[in-house]
């Protein structure tokens, strides 16, 4: 037995390595928080590829939340006016089947509903697929990774035939040229940014450009920081084609050999000369060359997005459109080079894998696709049309859903959308509306927990094994190092309780999660995210391991040697086989500023904070880093609106207002605000993000443009007063 145990960061999806050990030690001082109380230890795991031992301070305080204000019995109420009652497990399951068989049976299962989140582990996303897609034959099952990655889904799909990030973390040190679009890394992806930062430092010749409005950590680390306006990164990217092609700096023989619809891209792009691109974007003509000759004349380009290129009603077609530059150049396929998205939560890849979407199936498989559904039916055993060949509701249309009376059971798991979905009134109201609502959560309180009937209490990070992917696709063992708290159960147990009482036992028949993983990583054999040689034993002895890893890698190292990067054989999972350009013009914004709204309101993540607050708002050393939210302006609109620094603003937009402090600083590109995306009700006054931000979406991802919209500025004649938002210990 080993003093400490390995698992992982559940924060964000750079997945980094943890070892983890009681507060109690012998021969050891005990280990406490700031108040006193015992706290369990945690440090890097340099053994662990993907981090190297580095640890950012969310990680390194993860332990100090994992006894605060936990949910520790089920909780019910008749309605939410009334106060909830503590109930056993089995009166809380029979509440649930009983009304899950009623709506059955009422409404029919599309009125049945499940809304989860890459906190899960990759058994509680397969076991929740199960029961939904196949046992009850609805697809209504979306996450958070709706809000999050669901562009970059498309886009890797669109354009190579399959989901799945094809570089990896060894490519931050190898690259010649890193082109950072839409992510502000240092502080979002602080040891991928780390890694690649050392490498740019002690090699100058290492170009790195930064696409940002704001001045960021990141940006600051930059060879050239591009602060376009936001909504004109594809003008920016069909901008740096053309010159690309302009100067011959494009690979001939690879757009032959494997592309196709080259011609369309390039009508596409001529039409986007330096000087139109450069005024679209608001920046030097100069600066925009640079960066063209920055991609043209390195031997290898990373590319890197997040959220600012995701969530975007254009949010597939930025992807496209990033990846169209590594297709024009024959960047991809190569140590140092090729598209990669980070991933914001630590196991929303293994939710892809799994099929956590409402269009998507386990092993990389479409709803809409006849093979892919009779695959699964076979494999779980169920009569051929069991699954739906249509795609189920999204996060938004499940909130759509309950103004319109269409969805009559709606059960959440480990995310918070009273604080994270759009139009945050309209969610809310809707919320109101719900005829049931089941909330399974570690914590309480939440925001989202005065919306449910029913509270479940699920056990968290450290309290059971399970299964991670990062967003370098390495798969990741994490081991439960604690007992649940009280009567808190794993997410994907109570899920397949429910399935069992359902009537559908036989297919819930697991006595541990690492049986769920065998039956699983079987179901991904011969697909894209081929997993078959994987389960927790091996993960055990061998450690982290990326996919693809086939049955056959145990025996032929040289496969797992390819799972380093995808598309190496330049052969994608197209029916041609050949990777696709696509063709987009820049649509902008999905609501631009105008006379009434002057100003863009961006959002975006602290570096201490993770989300809305559910974990490191009960870490004091993060609440100190970051005590209250505020708004980024621009000294030139400050001044013009009579905002002194720190001064209260109120900021509305057509659908909701909120006051923030000013943080009156050049690091904002004037006519652009920025609040961070973290407050919610429990944590501060009337400072909610997305009490403005709007429900537009992306076509084909489906995904909101959370990153953007138009507000109006005004100073409140108030001296800013602050609150004390710590909360007391939960006796639930």
């Amino acid at each position: 037995m080993t003093e400490f145990t390995k698992t992982l960061c559940p924060y964000c999806g750079v997945g980094c390595g943890l070892e983890v050990s009681p507060p109690a030690q012998l021969n050891k001082a005990t280990n406490r928080d700031s108040q006193g109380n015992p706290t369990w230890r945690v440090r890097g795991d340099k053994s662990h590829p993907s981090s190297q031992g580095m640890v950012c301070v969310k990680g390194a305080t993860i332990a100090e939340s994992l006894d605060k204000n936990r949910l520790h019995y089920p909780m019910v109420r008749d309605s939410l006016d009334q106060e909830f009652c503590q109930v056993s497990w089995d009166e809380a399951f029979d509440l649930i089947t009983n009304r899950i068989q009623t709506v059955r049976f009422t409404q029919g299962t599309e009125a049945i509903c499940m809304y989860g989140s890459g906190q899960f582990q990759t058994e509680d996303y397969y076991i929740a697929q199960k029961l939904l897609k196949g046992c009850l034959g609805t697809n209504n099952f979306d996450a958070n990774s709706r809000l999050c990655m669901s562009s970059a889904v498309s886009g890797y799909i669109q354009s190579f035939g399959a989901d799945g990030p094809p570089c990896c973390y060894e490519d931050l040190e190898l690259t010649d040229c890193a082109f950072l679009i839409g992510t502000n890394t240092a502080e979002c992806h602080p040891i991928v940014f780390n890694r690649l930062e050392k490498y740019h430092k002690k090699n100058r010749k290492i170009k790195m450009v930064v696409v940002d409005p704001r001045r960021t950590p990141t940006a600051e680390a930059a060879d050239l920081h591009l602060a376009i306006r936001p909504g004109t990164d594809i003008d920016l990217l069909n901008g740096i084609a053309h010159l690309l092609m302009r100067w011959g700096y494009i690979d001939t023989m690879f757009i032959d050999d494997c592309t196709s619809n080259f011609s369309a891209y390039a009508e596409v792009i001529r039409h986007y000369s330096p000087e139109v691109a450069a005024r679209q974007c608001g920046i030097s003509i100069e600066d925009l060359e640079t960066a063209a000759r920055y991609w043209g004349q390195a031997q290898k380009v990373l590319s890197l997005w997040s959220m600012g290129v995701n969530q975007s009603s254009e949010g597939t077609a930025k992807v496209r459109t990033i990846i169209n530059l590594h297709l024009m150049t024959g960047q991809i396929g190569k140590p140092g080079a090729g598209p990669f998205s980070l991933t914001g939560q630590p196991n929303a890849m293994g939710g892809r894998e799994a099929g956590g979407l409402a269009h998507l199936l386990p092993g990389y498989r479409l709803v809409k696709n006849d093979q892919h559904r009779a695959e699964v039916e076979d494999f779980w055993g169920l009569k051929q049309g069991q699954i739906s060949p249509i795609p189920g509701l999204t996060a938004w249309d499940m909130i759509t859903g309950l103004e319109t009376g269409d969805v009559g059971l709606l059960w959440i798991a480990a995310t918070n959308p009273a604080v994270s979905m759009p139009d945050l009134e309209r969610t809310k109201k809707a919320l109101l509306r719900s005829p049931f609502t089941i909330y399974q959560d570690a914590y309480y309180p939440t925001e989202t927990a005065a919306y449910a009937h029913v509270l479940l209490p699920a056990a968290q990070w450290g309290e059971k094994t399970g299964i991670m992917t990062n967003s370098e696709r390495r798969v990741t063992l994490c081991q439960a190092f604690r007992q649940p708290p009280r009567e808190a159960k794993a997410d994907w147990e109570i899920f397949a309780e429910v399935g069992r009482r359902l009537g559908f036992a036989d297919k819930f028949n697991f006595k541990n999660s690492a049986q769920v993983y065998a039956e699983f990583a079987q179901l991904t054999k011969n697909r894209p995210c081929d997993m078959s040689g994987l389960s927790h034993e091996k993960l055990h002895k061998q450690g982290a391991t990326q996919w693809p890893y086939p049955e056959k890698s145990a025996e032929y190292k040289e496969v797992t040697q390819n799972s380093k990067r995808l598309y190496t054989d330049l052969h994608f999972h197209t029916p041609d086989g050949r990777a696709r350009f696509g063709a987009y013009y820049s649509k902008g914004l999905a609501e631009p500023p105008d006379p009434d709204y002057p100003f863009v309101l961006t959002t975006g993540r602290l570096y201490g904070h993770w989300h809305t607050q559910t974990r490191t708002g009960r870490i004091e050393k993060i609440r100190s880093m970051h005590p209250e939210p505020f708004i980024e302006i621009h000294p030139r609109d400050a001044a013009r609106l009579g905002i002194s620094d720190n001064q209260v603003v109120e900021v509305r937009s057509r659908r909701g207002q909120a006051h923030f402090p000013a943080k009156v600083t050049k690091a904002i590109a004037p006519g652009t605000v920025f609040v961070p995306m973290h407050w919610g009700a429990l944590w501060a006054n009337n400072a909610e993000a997305n009490a403005l931000t709007h429900s537009e979406s992306c076509p084909d991802s489906l995904q909101p443009e959370l990153k953007a919209c138009a507000v109006q500025l005004a100073p409140v004649s108030v001296e800013v007063t602050s609150k004390n938002y710590q909360l007391q210990s939960s006796q639930w």
